[in-house]
């Protein structure tokens, strides 16, 4: 299996678990979580669809060639990373109320980061162009 079928593989179990935790939070949580803490669960689930949209975007650019493949495959992996800690401490923060899982959000940020800039240089630095 090629690394741009893997990355769309995981994209779609990302944005349909994403889908999931969406209706969750709406049906399910929101007569049991806060105001506040349902907005973190929904954050969560709404920077998991991002990711996955991100993660099509790079298998897309890797089957195209527009990119460095050693930096898009960085970038996907970051994708992939980032959105499990950022999105997974956001929904445990949510529904344990334990504000130390917050801290470990922006950890998962950064990695997204990475991700983003990691993607830019690839199409920057580009291939036999």
């Amino acid at each position: 299996m090629t690394t741009a079928r893997l990355f769309v593989a995981i994209a779609a179990l990302l944005g349909g678990t994403s889908v999931a935790a969406g209706a969750f939070a709406t049906h399910a949580l929101r007569a049991q979580l806060s105001d506040r803490l349902l907005t973190i669960f929904e954050t969560g689930a709404r920077y998991q669809m991002y990711h996955a949209l991100a993660l099509l975007l790079v298998a897309l650019v890797l089957v195209q060639g527009l990119g460095a493949p050693g930096l898009l495959t960085v970038a996907g992996w970051a994708f992939v990373a980032g959105t499990a800690i950022f999105s997974g401490s956001l929904y445990a923060l949510a529904l344990t109320g334990q504000n130390l899982l917050g801290a470990v959000a922006p950890v998962g940020g950064a990695v997204l980061m990475l991700g983003w800039g990691c993607l830019a240089v690839a199409a920057l630095v580009g291939v036999g162009e």
